[in-house]
């Protein structure tokens, strides 16, 4: 076992960690949540990253997000997410695509095998699709849900999406899902209305209709807690196997 990981092999033991080396984990959305995530699987002995995101970072980012750094302004999320990383692991192969995730670029991102897909996106649409390809392929995958204007970091937890309340992401992700045959499906949520927030100067990204709140430990609490879900469920850990279709 290599160094840096010495103290991971200790709570999770050497088979676990042999797995995590021989496992490919894709993160899709590098922003507050998926940011922290795939530094959480990098620093936890994930032996291969594709890391997905087609946005840039902006001085906005710098409250929250991890590859956001004076330096890093202006550079694309995936690049900028990829070097950070590879200076934590330089053993970790690391994977960055430059793309939105959408049916255009499905193909292109399936092209690669995954023992595990974490879904950061924002965008309805994408999700919907994303999740719904690695239902049918039988990949697993666990999604992020709101964390947009949210304080309480404390009432996120690990669910399955029929087991979500109050967000409303998780309602029309929920629903959507129905339509499409999958009822259960792996999440990370939290059941805390939306505050009201102030307005910003910031414009919205294209297929929003406003920029949310947002300050770090919320996302970055749900990113950790995706981290959690993916690393126990390829260690094998019972009760983190993925949730059947």
């Amino acid at each position: 076992m290599k160094e840096p990981f010495i103290r991971t092999q200790m709570l999770l033991g050497a088979p676990a960690m042999e797995r995590l080396q021989n496992s490919h984990v894709a993160v899709l959305g590098l922003g507050g949540v998926g940011g922290w995530c795939a530094e959480a699987l990098c620093r936890s002995g994930v032996g291969e990253l594709t890391l997905a995101d087609q946005d840039t970072v902006s001085v906005s980012n710098l409250n929250r997000q991890c590859a956001a750094l004076r330096s890093t302004v202006g550079m694309e999320k995936a690049q900028a997410t990829a070097r950070r990383l590879g200076d934590i692991a330089p053993d970790c192969l690391l994977h960055s695509l430059v793309l939105r995730y959408e049916a255009d670029t499905r193909e292109e991102f399936f092209a690669a095998k995954y023992d595990y897909i974490v879904d950061a996106i924002d965008l309805v649409s994408c999700k919907l699709d994303l999740i719904e390809t690695a239902h049918a392929r039988g990949i697993p995958i666990i999604s992020a849900l709101g964390t947009g204007n949210k304080r309480d970091a404390q009432l996120l937890c690990i669910a399955d999406i029929s087991q979500t309340q109050g967000c409303p992401l998780a309602r029309v992700v929920r629903k959507e899902l129905r339509k499409r045959g999958i009822p259960h499906h792996k999440v990370v949520f939290s059941p805390e209305l939306p505050r009201n927030a102030e307005d910003g100067d910031e414009a919205p990204p294209p297929g929003r209709r406003s920029v949310p709140a947002s300050a770090m430990w919320v996302p970055a609490a749900a990113g950790l807690l995706l981290a959690q879900a993916v690393i126990l469920g390829l260690a094998g850990e019972p009760g983190y196997a993925p949730t059947p279709s």
